[in-house]
């Protein structure tokens, strides 16, 4: 039975009981290491928080948690900035999600003190995160449109945005399945009942399977055999499952699971599939996230690129 992708569940370690008169409590700990402004940060918070002298109680747990929490920002406050790593985030197209992994390695390596932290989902998705104002410095998308709609609600830097990926769409089946489609109109076969696309409104994998589709007169049939999916890693894991007939992903997708899906055909009849990647408009890294960009169109960065199967744009 076909089911949409559930995160793991993990469970949480149990609290450690708080100890009292503050000699155990690692809050107390951190306190007492704490440099005299986080010390005074901390008992400022504490008193907001209505913090009285003596021993805690159950009913004061939450209260307690809050303080440690405000004892860590107060310590971290008072950290030089030299001794904070610098932290750059990328909202990137799932699909990229190894090479750019390695990618981002490769930077770190070269600039100690320099994090990079990822957030892949489907582009559309990650373009309206970024409207919406959440926190990142660099947008990579899997499609023009969707980086023209950021670049359109003035999130991206225009100046910036520029191609640096190539890739090809292709059609999948189970691997076991021996009466395979090997073409667009075989899956209007009474015998496959479910194909796999990536929502168009928000996955470009999918408007580039729906313009395959139209441009061959068969996305209206197959509409009702359709199933969607958030993004092309999605439409993987329903076809290496068995869970339909067919899908439509990248090629270098389908080879992350070549044991378990069949490559049908490279199909056509849809818009080149370039990834342009650009810095966002209110980054608080704005010079690490051009040096981040730059990076992306450079040797090392391209040769990851390639041996995970992209071409050039």
């Amino acid at each position: 039975m076909l089911a949409a992708a559930v995160p793991t569940r993990i469970a949480r370690p149990p609290l450690l009981p708080h100890r009292r008169r503050g000699t155990g409590c690692p809050c107390a700990a951190s306190a007492a290491a704490a440099p005299p402004a986080a010390r005074a940060l901390g008992l400022r918070a504490a008193a907001a928080l209505g913090l009285r002298a003596g021993g805690a109680t159950a009913s004061r747990a939450a209260t307690l948690t809050a303080l440690h929490a405000a004892l860590l920002a107060a310590l971290l406050a008072a950290l030089p900035v030299s001794a904070r790593a610098q932290a750059l985030t990328v909202s990137a197209a799932s699909s990229l999600t190894e090479p750019l992994r390695e990618i981002g390695r490769r930077f770190e390596a070269a600039r100690p003190g320099v994090a990079v932290r990822f957030n892949f989902a489907s582009s559309g998705v990650l373009v309206q995160q970024i409207i919406q104002g959440a926190p990142a410095d660099v947008f990579v998308a899997a499609d023009q449109e969707t980086m023209a709609r950021g670049i359109g609600q003035k999130v991206l830097d225009a100046a910036t945005r520029r191609d640096f990926a190539g890739n090809s769409l292709v059609m999948v089946t189970p691997a076991r399945d021996a009466a395979a489609q090997a073409a667009l109109a075989d899956l209007g076969r009474a015998g496959v009942k479910r194909v796999a696309v990536g929502k168009p409104a928000t996955a470009p994998v999918g408007r580039y399977a729906q313009q395959a589709l139209a441009a061959a007169n068969l996305w209206a049939a197959l509409e009702p055999k359709i199933v969607y999916a958030d993004n092309a890693r999605q439409v993987l894991d329903y076809v290496a499952r068995g869970e339909v007939d067919a899908g439509f992903v990248y090629r270098t997708d389908a080879a992350l699971a070549a044991d378990r899906v069949r490559v049908a055909l490279t199909v056509a009849g849809h818009e080149p599939i370039r990834y342009p990647a650009a810095v966002v408009a209110d980054s608080r890294q704005p010079a690490l996230a051009r040096e981040f960009h730059a990076f992306l169109f450079g040797a090392e960065a391209q040769a990851i690129l390639a041996r995970f199967g992209f071409r050039a744009p």
